[in-house]
């Protein structure tokens, strides 16, 4: 698209909101109401383009990329027209007496929604429910990495909705650089930390708020307490997923010296239960996006000792899951997000080293921690800070659309899903309302001492109440 035609379409954009035809929620829900058809009636189109892409199979693609974005519409349909109702607030005395106070919800405008590869058509359809929910028009950037469902979701949006409402746009790096020069009202973004850098430096020149769902190296924490063969099924399927391109998969280990034998048993136990002995053949294991990755990933591997895999296929870019040991800070698989299906497993002797080790490295995406000891779990919590995660499990907190998702520092800035998708797409805009019955004389000039006596009476009775 031409800069010249993406001005117009923005410009169209803004005159369709300024319209008021996306503020009803019967408007918005019906919207809702023709994302879920569009889910429904194409569900073997988008599965057919996600397996062109990244090899996922029927179920993976439905569970992972479909489903949840069905529910999570279901779910705000239900909820919506109670969310966006004024929320009343106290008014404080006596300045604020008599009166009311209320937080109203309006949507921003037009939105800028980028999104990734890896799990290309819910990362894109996820956000853009947030924006319709709350009232916004949206343009929509599919990554073009993920090509055949770049062409999917480009061609399903724009059949159903309007380019005055939302549209969806091809392209890479151009086309991404034309849109931030634009001025938006509100821009989402989940991807990489440098990209997400550059987003946010565009964004700023144009003050524009932003959500950035970014990554990071997650880790895993495994004590002595824990049933091994569960978290190793827990984890090994968390890391394996999308051949391990999934931003908050486990991203190393950190488990208890005394126990690293038994977990790489139990580990290997569970990658032949799930992919057999020939991962390369299985048709649930997925594949690297493209050449780029394939042999980033590869040079992560040329440090430590290979405890499983390590087997390759450019030609089919297969990446055989791989344990690794033998690594520390200083080698490049731990300097950066791993991003497939490479496990590094690092040891520690105390809770205290595990604490330090992660603190001082950059704000995790998300935390896993294997334990029964509820010492060792409130020590975690309360000291380390990370995105969010799960005790005994991994992955699952992003399911529930009952909490917020999204990181911290590096990891990423804002959350959504459910009613936090609704709230980080909506301004809270602050309405004070005055009564008629009394108008206090003491706020008006001339302030003398009598009045300041007065006042701070009043303002200690204030707190009591």
């Amino acid at each position: 698209m031409s800069t010249t035609n993406m001005k117009i379409m923005l410009d169209k954009q803004r005159q369709f909101f300024a319209s008021g035809s996306t503020l009803p929620i019967k408007f918005r829900i019906e919207q809702l109401n023709k994302l879920k058809i569009l889910l429904q009636q194409h569900e073997s189109e988008i599965t057919e383009a996600l397996k062109k892409d990244l090899n996922k199979i029927e179920m993976e693609a439905v569970v992972t990329e479909i489903i949840f974005v069905a529910k999570e519409i279901e779910f705000i349909i239900k909820n919506l027209p109670k969310w966006a109702k004024p929320t009343k607030v106290s008014s404080p005395f006596p300045l604020c007496w008599p009166g009311r106070s209320a937080i109203h919800y309006e949507p921003y405008g037009s939105v800028l929604i980028i999104g990734p590869w890896n799990y290309p058509f819910m990362l894109v359809m996820s956000p853009l429910v947030g924006a319709i929910c709350a009232g916004n028009c949206a343009v929509v950037k599919p990554s073009e990495i993920a090509s055949y469902t770049q062409d999917v979701l480009t061609k399903l949006i724009n059949n159903y909705f309007s380019p005055e409402y939302i549209v969806a746009i091809k392209g890479g790096h151009q086309e991404v650089s034309q849109l931030l020069k634009e001025k938006f009202d509100y821009i989402f973004y989940t991807g990489g930390t440098q990209v997400g850098k550059i987003i946010m430096q565009a964004a700023a020149e144009q003050l524009t708020p932003v959500t950035l769902e970014l990554g990071g190296k997650s880790p895993c924490i495994v004590d002595e307490t824990i049933d091994f063969s569960f978290a190793a099924r827990r984890i090994m399927w968390a890391k394996l997923l999308n051949a391990g391109q999934t931003c908050l998969a486990p991203d190393y280990i950190l488990v208890h010296q005394t126990c690293k034998a038994a977990l790489i048993k139990e580990l290997k136990v569970a990658a032949t239960l799930f992919y057999s002995d020939d991962p390369a053949n299985h048709a649930s294991y997925g594949r690297i996006i493209n050449k780029k990755h394939f042999e980033r990933i590869i040079k992560l591997m040329q440090k430590g000792n290979i405890l499983l895999g390590g087997k390759a296929n450019e030609t089919d870019l297969y990446i055989s899951p791989t344990l690794i040991d033998g690594v520390d800070w200083s080698d490049s698989i731990m300097q950066e997000e791993i991003f497939g299906p490479i496990l590094p497993i690092l040891t520690y002797e105390n809770m205290d080293e595990v604490i330090q080790t992660i603190n001082t490295h950059p704000k995790p995406l998300s935390l896993y921690l294997f334990t029964k000891n509820k010492n060792t779990e409130h020590s975690i919590l309360n000291r380390v800070t990370f995105g969010g995660g799960c005790i005994n499990d991994c992955l699952l907190h992003i399911v529930n659309y009952h909490l917020p998702f999204g990181g911290v520092g590096a990891s990423g800035i804002g959350a959504y899903h459910g009613k936090y998708s609704f709230e980080t797409f909506s301004h809270r805009k602050s309405i004070y309302k005055k009564r008629f019955l009394l108008d206090f004389s003491i706020q008006y000039p001339p302030y003398t001492e009598t009045k300041l006596t007065w006042f701070k009476r009043l303002m200690s009775l204030s707190l009591r109440l």
